[in-house]
């Protein structure tokens, strides 16, 4: 017979007919989010935690640059050093007698929406670490979820400042790491390296197209040492085929009773477009806006409505130029960003989706509600992004605008189904290790 391995005791912690008795050892109820101030990567946490049935057992954390002055072009470097730097800088700024300029503030949290988020706390990883240990003979262990290149060394820091095992997990974009007992860590996003540090990582497919015989194609031979993830996938490693996100069927069912009155009424079919931002690998400017409006043009005598949306990074002479051509048509909306975000009202009563090919987030979205979704400037895109938009026209979820569509004629596919099948994986890999989750 098997010898039967006891769990080792924490010091100094728990006696043993604690560990004896049941459970709250090992059930998880609790959530920490690590985020990075971006709606793209902090929402795949959030989506990941409501997937997990933890909804509203969370608390978010940011990591926080200085922002200001030359900061905008310091990105690239670690936070740590960053802040360091910025630092040094405006102690030779007053030590000089130089005025800082205005803009050139201290360090803050970025804001996702208009939310009321002004309580969201800095991260910092033994803080965190040590309110897991001080809560953690009241509360259980602590699940910590994280994505986002800034906050991948907090939240492997977290490991280390522990006495105990945890669980860590980065989503890629959403990775995972499990490694503590009394902790979980989840990360979200691809670490590019290093992946020992967390335990479970879910991260899109199209990020390991560097691999790919094409994708080695296109990578001069004296690059390809420096180019990230060097090694195909392992057994810790979930891949989806887009973003996590937070429009799950819940969610959607919530915002139609939302928006019911405002959305209910237009007439039918509801064409919808969301508009992105162009991108290092998906380039595009005012050539793109007047592209669309032609097509647009040429699709309005099959639609009832039409409604347009601009995110944070569409350039303002994209919305400017289809502001022009379409403010004064009756049976098209152009949100301006006033008022309540429609995006997820949108997603619950479009009939059809017409999308910039940059967003991976809003293509992801759309694909899930198995309705249709036209893609505009796909052809522009290079290297993992074009990988992307290729899996979802394998997968009939996209097909491309040509401006000839007749939109009240409908075609539908399987429904992408990434952060449900992310989170049971999780659940997956937390089981193996004897956990559960108090949903």
């Amino acid at each position: 017979m098997r010898p039967i391995r006891l769990p080792e005791l924490p010091i100094g912690r728990r006696s043993a007919a604690e560990v004896f008795e049941a459970g709250i050892y090992g059930i998880i109820k609790r959530v920490v989010v690590i985020g990075n101030g971006f709606s793209g990567a902090e929402n795949q946490c959030i989506g990941l935690v409501r997937a997990l049935g933890l909804s509203g057992c969370h608390t978010l954390y940011r990591v926080t640059r200085p922002r200001g002055g030359i900061n905008k072009w310091l990105h690239w470097l670690p936070v740590s050093l960053h802040k360091k730097l910025d630092y040094v800088m405006r102690q030779i700024c007053i030590y000089s007698g130089v005025q800082v300029e205005a803009g050139w503030s201290k360090v803050v949290p970025f804001t996702i929406e208009k939310t009321g988020l002004s309580s969201v706390i800095e991260a910092d990883a033994k803080q965190i670490a040590m309110m897991a240990r001080d809560t953690f003979e009241k509360e259980g262990p602590l699940l910590v979820i994280a994505s986002g290149r800034d906050t991948i060394s907090v939240a492997s820091s977290i490991k280390r400042c522990l006495i105990y095992k945890a669980i860590c997990m980065f989503p890629l974009k959403l990775f995972n790491c499990f490694d503590f007992v009394d902790l979980g860590d989840f990360t979200i996003q691809h670490p590019r390296s290093r992946l020992n540090r967390f335990d479970l990582v879910i991260t899109p497919q199209h990020d390991y197209y560097p691999l790919t015989p094409h994708g080695q194609r296109q990578i001069p031979w004296f690059l390809q040492r420096w180019i990230t993830p060097r090694r195909p996938p392992d057994r810790h490693m979930v891949l989806t085929v887009g973003a996590l996100h937070l429009a799950d069927s819940a969610a959607l069912r919530s915002a139609a009773s939302v928006w019911h009155d405002e959305l209910a009424p237009l007439a039918r079919p509801l064409l919808v477009v969301n508009i992105g931002g162009p991108t290092s690998s998906c380039q595009y400017g005012a050539d793109l806006a007047k592209q669309l409006i032609a097509m647009l043009q040429n699709v309005l005598w099959s639609c009832g409505s039409v409604r347009i949306s601009f995110s944070r990074r569409t350039p303002e002479k994209v919305s400017k130029i289809l502001l022009k051509e379409f403010s004064s048509n009756p049976k098209v909306y152009i949100w301006d960003g006033e008022g309540p975000n429609p995006h997820m009202g949108h997603l619950a009563w479009a009939d059809a989706f017409v999308i910039t090919a940059d967003s991976v987030s809003m293509l992801s979205e759309a694909s899930t509600t198995g309705k249709p979704v036209y893609v505009i400037g796909a052809e522009r895109c290079t290297w993992k992004f074009a990988d992307f938009q290729k899996s979802l026209w394998k997968r009939g979820a996209v097909r491309p605008f040509t401006g000839k569509e007749d939109i009240s004629e409908s075609w539908s596919y399987p429904p992408l189904n990434d952060t449900a099948e992310a989170a049971s994986q999780v659940m997956k890999a937390l089981a193996d290790r004897g956990w559960t989750i108090d949903a």
